[in-house]
């Protein structure tokens, strides 16, 4: 259940779009790979946003669920794939962020 909302700052929105859109499927395969889902468990939205200067142009927050195989080396391994991927397909400074979520207390409706 991969849930990737990647941020892209409104000064290099208009850049990236089409690129950012091409890449959402090689995108959602490296989650799938990742994290050993199939590719309707995935949900990726890009969002324009105002952020600040100082702060990388695109900044992604991907919510997983806990897994065992979903070690902090298996995590930090697919953060790292997921920001070159996303580097090489915009040129931009790329932050990414995970957390996992509580599986007791998370609720999806689809």
């Amino acid at each position: 259940m991969p849930n990737l909302k990647i941020y892209v700052d409104e000064t290099i929105f208009d850049g990236v779009r089409l690129r950012l859109s091409e890449a959402l499927e090689p995108i959602r395969t490296l989650l799938c790979d990742a994290f050993r889902v199939a590719p309707p468990a995935c949900q990726l939205a890009v969002i324009r946003v105002l952020g600040m200067p100082d702060q990388p142009p695109i900044n992604t927050e991907l919510l997983i669920l806990p897994h065992t195989d979903r070690t902090d080396e298996a995590i930090r391994a697919a953060a790292e794939r997921l920001r070159s991927l996303l580097v090489s397909v915009t040129g931009a400074r790329v932050a990414v962020r995970i957390a996992q979520l509580d599986p007791a207390t998370y609720v999806a409706l689809k």
